[in-house]
């Protein structure tokens, strides 16, 4: 099973109403399998501040976050969804790995 499909897989614990998981590591020096962007939108978001929200979707994905270089995170309410429907693009990728040479 992929990385990306491992992540899909562990978020869906979540229960989203919308789950999108991009590998963007093709943007960034790292190599494969190592920048990802995850939108998520569910009920169990209610209340909480992003912070919260972030824990709950470190929680779910436990060991591997590990596996990972990155994971931009994209949270949302259904209501919050509601207003929008949109994460944000992502930015360029600006070097600084200690891997770049």
């Amino acid at each position: 099973m992929t990385k990306l499909a491992q992540l899909e897989t562990a978020l869906a614990t979540l229960q989203p109403e919308y789950l999108q998981v991009l590998d963007e590591s093709h943007m960034h020096s790292r190599g494969l399998e190592t920048h990802y962007k995850a939108v998520i939108v569910s009920d169990q978001f209610e209340g909480l501040n992003s912070v919260k929200r972030h824990q709950k979707v470190y929680a779910s994905l436990g060991d591997l976050m590990s596996q990972i270089h990155a994971l931009a995170l994209h949270t949302y309410t259904p209501q919050d969804w509601a207003k929008n429907a949109s994460a944000p693009a992502s930015p360029t990728c600006l070097g600084g790995s200690k891997h770049d040479h």
